[in-house]
């Protein structure tokens, strides 16, 4: 068993490997750990009930979604220590990653299932609930074959910032002394600072170039607006994030604020007689510009890595062809479920799916329900590795422009296929929630593996009991979701917020009355990740940029240099890495905080407790935002910079 005292990742665990170097985790590969036991299995089911309600009451009442994976690591880390359990750590992994499935299944439920009401529809709870658990066990098995690839293959070439973040908090808790107390206080600082935002609005959460007067003019004129994100989370992200990846991400939002939305106000006649704001001209012509890089770069991305689909298919084909002998016995934390058992769960989930379409009310006939399963398969599948690739860059998942595009494809092919009307637009609506949940549950699968990884889990028990907290999940919410449209509705006055649905159902009602979707922005954003990819950079990345609004973007900047900074002032390279390791450590007390003191805000804001100051807010929050925000950078890089004790 591992030490409880000084325990701390290995030099390598953030870099890229030397030729014939081998990563070695914090729990031996060769021995056996306690992981999945009553304990861990119980206390992660019992986290992704009180997650995943919690998440979906918020996010459907207050509009806010929550990542539950910190928060759940954080409580893990508590309880264990206080129970005195041993082989604590191990045991923490599967309590993360099965609480984990709250957050994952809850964005895939909630994204499009209760646009079913908002457009008049009723569906039953059942339909609601297998929606939602199919499409995550189909990201399950779709993701698993993709494992080595994402987590050892690519090591150190990708920065996974949300996984960084919760693997820190496990350590921590797990070896106590300087690391501890640096990312405890770290999450203080950041966690006070962010609820200040949020909850007290003692300066704003952002800050933007209205407020000067000539800002003001600027944007209300030319089109140009200038906005920063405030928050302290956000800038730790950008810190774990790297520079390199940093500027690509904002190279394509300055691409699309500086450029783009300027243009099409110029342009377009409409956007100055209709006096769009530049976030209008964002929301309705930029951002699907964006999808469609996104969708593309996916597609290209899928593309370079027929390597790896071709050798996860290999394994498979050659498994059923040799049995056991082909199965190489490797080490504890290379062990995966076995390919058959993958390729046999996908054919069974498949079928499921099928049956659920053609039996379950989703649609008319057998042959829509062929449509509608060819749709499910071909995008869950091209979009998972694109979930996992926007996770392990910028740990935020673009779920709803792939969900948006899916619609859109679904609502086209079945009117194709004669469906039309409410049983057309329940049938695109259920379709993609199967899809938004699969690769939401992708996304935040790749996170959990890539925590098992640094540390030192055993995939199979991970991947094995992922399944558990998918079913579980996907009950509550769904029990949650219906209990809510019966007490408030999604309608009219005092009716839930449900802002994500909405805006799908505000998409798919046009396209199933005969509207059009806006193919030649799609078209334009595709066109984009070509030429991206032509000159050598990361499309993806560069989409990202594209559709996440720019105030969430240039904090990353700014974290990214921070970064680079910290890590490049000293001619010792020892040092530099001592720097930049403690300042990852004050990243991710950052984002725990923030993550904490988020869940802490939406409570207050439903249960109506108003401690907002909304009248200094308004008139003197972004003039004072600057302040403590460049006091929060300061911190940052001192603390980084400054030696323990000793050293």
């Amino acid at each position: 068993m591992a030490s409880k005292k000084n325990v701390s990742l290995p030099e390598n665990a953030h870099r890229e490997l030397a030729p014939g170097e081998e990563y070695q985790p914090i729990l031996s590969p060769q021995e056996k750990y306690a992981e999945a036991t009553p304990y861990s299995v119980g206390m992660g089911v019992l986290m992704v009930i009180l997650f995943s309600a919690a998440a979906a009451y918020l996010g459907l009442k207050v509009g806010q979604v929550f990542e539950a994976a910190i928060p759940i690591a954080i409580i893990a880390v508590g309880l264990t220590g206080a129970l005195g359990i041993k082989q604590g750590l191990s045991q923490n992994v599967i309590i993360q990653s099965i609480g984990g499935c709250s957050g994952a299944v809850v964005a895939g439920a909630i994204f499009t299932l209760p646009a079913i009401y908002i457009l008049g529809v009723e569906v039953n709870f059942w339909q609601m609930a297998l929606s939602s658990l199919l499409g995550g066990v189909l990201g399950i098995l779709f993701l698993i074959p993709f494992r080595k690839y994402f987590v050892k293959e690519m090591h150190g070439k990708y920065p996974f910032p949300e996984a960084t973040a919760t693997t820190q908090v496990l350590v921590s808790g797990e070896s106590g002394g300087s690391s501890a107390k640096t990312l405890i206080t770290a999450g203080l600082i950041g966690g006070l600072y962010d609820f200040i935002v949020a909850s007290v609005g003692l300066w704003s959460e952002t800050l933007t170039s209205r407020v000067v007067s000539w800002g003001a003019m600027v944007a209300d004129k030319a089109k140009l607006v200038v906005k920063l994100n405030t928050g302290a989370a956000v800038l730790g992200l950008g810190y774990i994030i790297g520079l390199k990846y940093a500027l690509i991400i904002c190279c394509g939002s300055f691409l699309v604020w500086f450029f783009i939305i300027p243009l099409i106000g110029y342009v377009l006649p409409e956007a100055q007689a209709a006096g769009l704001s530049p976030e209008n001209i964002f929301s309705t012509y930029a951002r699907p510009i964006g999808i469609g890089g996104i969708a593309t770069a996916g597609i290209i991305g899928i593309i370079k890595s027929f390597g790896v689909i071709k050798s996860a298919l290999g394994l498979a084909v050659s498994e059923f062809k040799g049995g056991k002998a082909a199965v190489q016995k490797g080490a504890r934390t290379d062990e995966d479920m076995p390919m058959k058992s993958v390729v046999y769960g996908i054919v069974i989930a498949l079928v499921l799916i099928f049956a659920f379409f053609a039996f379950g009310g989703i649609v008319n006939n057998v042959w829509q329900a062929l449509v509608g399963l060819l749709i499910v398969a071909v995008i869950a599948f091209l979009f998972t590795t694109v979930a996992a690739n926007a996770i392990a860059i910028v740990g935020s998942n673009p779920v709803s422009g792939m969900t948006l595009m899916t619609l859109i494809i679904a609502s086209v092919v079945l009117i194709a296929a004669g469906l039309k009307g409410n049983s057309g637009m329940v049938a695109a609506l259920v379709i993609g929630g199967v899809v938004c949940t699969a690769l939401s549950v992708a996304g935040s699968f790749i996170t959990d593996l890539k925590i098992g990884y640094w540390l030192g889990s055993t995939p199979k028990v991970q991947e094995g009991w992922k399944f558990l907290g998918v079913a579980v999940s996907s009950v509550t919410v769904c029990g949650v979701m219906l209990i809510l449209n019966k007490t408030y509705g999604f309608v009219g006055d005092n009716a839930l917020v449900a802002p994500q649905a909405n805006a799908m159902a505000a998409l798919i009602g046009p396209l199933m009355s005969g509207g059009g979707a806006p193919w030649l922005l799609y078209g334009i954003g595709a066109v984009l990740a070509l030429i991206l990819n032509w000159l050598g950079i990361p499309a993806l990345a560069f989409a990202l940029g594209m559709f996440i609004p720019l105030d969430l973007n240039l904090p990353l900047l700014i974290g990214g240099a921070i970064s680079w900074y910290v890590s490049t002032r000293s001619k010792d390279a020892a040092v530099n890495s001592a720097r930049q390791e403690k300042g990852t450590l004050i990243a991710s007390g950052f984002i725990a905080g923030g993550a904490l003191m988020g869940v802490v805000s939406a409570i207050l804001r439903f249960t109506g407790v108003d401690i907002f100051l909304a009248d200094w807010n308004a008139q003197w929050g972004e003039a004072v935002a600057i302040i403590p925000f460049v006091l929060l950078i300061i911190y940052m890089v001192r603390a980084s910079m400054k030696k323990e004790s000793g050293k």
